[in-house]
């Protein structure tokens, strides 16, 4: 099974194909287009100029070059260190670079290659915050306020208040996720700005949702545990601390494994705590692997004479398009994430208790 669509091998015909465009290649990795465009800008990573009148295609050198840096990207390379490696690798011209300059330090939300495309309309906020908001709930609007303002404070207390007023699904869907999206795109079009907004934002989302899990019932020490692990090159995490948080929330127990597991840590982990069901994490394509998937679905634990294996639930933007795999069930969205494993588990328990 292909970890990912593949492009063609790139190779003296190149010239001649007449490539895709910028929205396909976005479309491929799992980001916008002004993403892509920004990546091109800073990193000189896009496709070769055409002649005047024609617009610019993307051959599979040109996609293979992208998909390099994000695979670095996603290891913890700097962007624009990754884009010089793969410009050496795929024999690209320096001299085709207009402007290189230093991207942040990556964290666990960060704008990167593997970012989530934003959802929001991409109108300016009429109050100011200068995010991209879009129609979004006022509490969106104050986190995205204190946010730029870095006020620690103030966010950690609108964070509370719409959990508690909302719940957590809610909190998330309509309140965190549409700010830190807002963020992300603002970093990707303002030349390395706003970095420190998105850090910031990033950890008082993380502790918010860290203490929504402390808060819930505690379950029961009998029931096999639900594992959460990011792919092993996949770095953005929050989206899984929201899972959990909600999981906690329900009363399922759960095993927080982070980002940028490495295949046979998932593995040991699947050994050693005996899972009922498995959650694998693929923010972009390029740190989706069916490969590896397979092998966590496949992985055996329990007593000689009764193995078991878990389920496997694959989650993320990164995983979609890429056909009937293992794991097929693959939920879209925290609220259908929750439900289906919260279902899993309780007909594991159930077939237990019987």
């Amino acid at each position: 099974m292909a970890e990912h669509r593949s492009v063609p091998s790139p190779g003296p015909a190149d010239e001649a194909v007449p490539g895709i465009t910028t929205g396909a290649v976005a479309r491929h990795l799992g980001v916008s287009p002004t993403t892509v465009r920004s990546w091109e800008r800073r990193y000189g990573i896009g496709p070769a100029p055409r002649e005047s009148g024609r617009h610019r295609r993307w051959t599979p050198r040109d996609v293979a070059l992208i998909e390099e840096m994000c695979r670095l990207t996603a290891t913890g390379v700097p962007p624009a260190e990754a884009a010089r490696a793969a410009r050496i690798t795929h024999g690209r011209d320096e001299a085709r670079v207009m402007e290189v300059r230093p991207a942040s330090p990556t964290s666990r939300a960060a704008p990167s290659p593997s970012a989530p495309e934003p959802s929001a309309t991409g109108r300016r906020s009429r109050h100011g915050s200068g995010l991209p908001l879009g129609d979004v709930r006022p509490e969106c609007r104050g986190l995205a306020h204190a946010a730029v303002r870095l006020d620690a404070r103030a966010m950690q207390v609108l964070l509370e208040q719409v959990i508690e007023e909302y719940g957590l699904v809610t909190a998330w869907e309509e309140v965190m996720a549409p700010t830190l999206r807002a963020v992300g795109r603002k970093w990707a079009a303002s030349v390395d700005r706003y970095v420190e907004v998105e850090h910031l934002l990033s950890w008082q989302v993380s502790t918010a949702l860290r203490r929504a899990a402390v808060s819930g019932p505690v379950p029961a020490g009998t029931q096999a545990p639900v594992v959460l692990a990011c792919m092993p090159a996949e770095i953005h995490t929050l989206p899984l601390e929201a899972l959990a948080a909600g999981l906690a929330g329900l009363g399922v127990p759960t095993r927080m494994f982070g980002g940028s597991v490495p295949a046979e840590v998932l593995q040991a982990a699947v050994r050693r705590s005996g899972p009922g069901v498995v959650v694998l994490w693929a923010q972009a394509r390029p740190t989706a692997s069916y490969a590896i998937a397979r092998q966590v679905a496949e992985t055996t634990f329990g007593v000689r004479g009764a193995r078991m294996t878990p389920l496997v639930v694959l989650t993320g933007p990164g995983w979609a398009g890429l056909g009937p795999g293992a794991g097929s069930t693959r939920p879209s969205s925290l609220r259908e994430a929750l439900d289906v494993v919260h279902r899993m588990h309780t007909e594991l328990v159930g077939r237990a208790v019987d």
